[in-house]
């Protein structure tokens, strides 16, 4: 690519933020009012305020691979299942399931 487009990358970001707070405050106006009466429409600053909250709260959203959710190292949840499911013997994965059987009922 050339050197003299990277300028663009900022622009294109700013544009799709600002399309995407236009597309929540049209959608949230045409759609929440009427589920809610009690809920008023919002402006475009409270759309764009309603995305960074969305942001904070739920994170990692737009991204592809799924955020921190999709990680399986040894320090993650799921590599820690893995990693001791591995170590269990045979009786102690039966036991374990029979627990859990208890516990949840039979599928």
């Amino acid at each position: 690519m050339n050197r003299k487009k990277y300028w663009m990358f900022p622009l294109v970001g700013i544009a799709l933020i600002a399309l995407g707070s236009l597309v929540v405050m049209m959608l949230w106006n045409w759609i929440i009012p009427d589920i809610i009466p009690a809920v008023k429409e919002i402006t475009y600053l409270q759309s764009l305020g309603l995305l960074v909250l969305c942001r904070i709260l739920f994170g990692h959203f737009g991204r592809r691979g799924g955020g921190h959710w999709n990680k399986s190292g040894p320090n993650q949840w799921g590599g820690q299942w893995k990693q001791k499911w591995s170590q269990m013997t045979d009786e102690e994965k039966e036991k374990y399931k029979e627990e859990w059987r208890k516990r949840c009922g039979k599928y």
